[in-house]
């Protein structure tokens, strides 16, 4: 199966799951649809977050944390976990990346995480045969 669309959940939607789309939306040059949810959505993105992003060129500030529904789950191609059970779910493709929950750490303590998305998504562009954007 073609993927075109990648759905990233985690718990907030304040960090993890912005990190990875906002990772994967740049890389891919817009060639893959991507959006971000969580199972239970914070009020705003971790400030460090948002600051780690910047260091890589990917604003985030305008982004907030958005509820995941079995909608978009089922529209996705590709689901990508991060730290969220959506197992109940049936009839998409699933992936869970095993990786630190990001909430309330600071800058210092995101990089390392972000660095981590960032190179899983590179590996899912690989995957994909999608190549990543300059």
């Amino acid at each position: 199966m073609a993927i075109s669309s990648v759905l990233f959940v985690c718990t907030h939607n304040a960090g993890r799951s912005q990190m990875a789309a906002g990772f994967l939306a740049h890389l891919s040059g817009g060639s893959i649809e991507v959006a971000s949810a969580g199972t239970a959505p914070a009020d705003a993105l971790n400030p460090a977050v948002i600051a780690a992003m910047l260091e890589e060129g990917i604003d985030l500030r305008d982004e907030e944390p958005k509820a995941v529904g079995t909608e978009s789950v089922q529209q996705a191609d590709l689901v990508i976990t991060l730290g969220a059970d959506l197992r109940a779910l049936t009839g998409t493709r699933f992936q869970d990346w095993d990786l630190p929950e990001s909430a309330g750490l600071r800058l210092d303590a995101v990089r390392p995480i972000r660095d981590a998305i960032k190179a899983r998504v590179l590996v899912l562009l690989e995957e994909l045969n999608a190549p990543a954007a300059a």
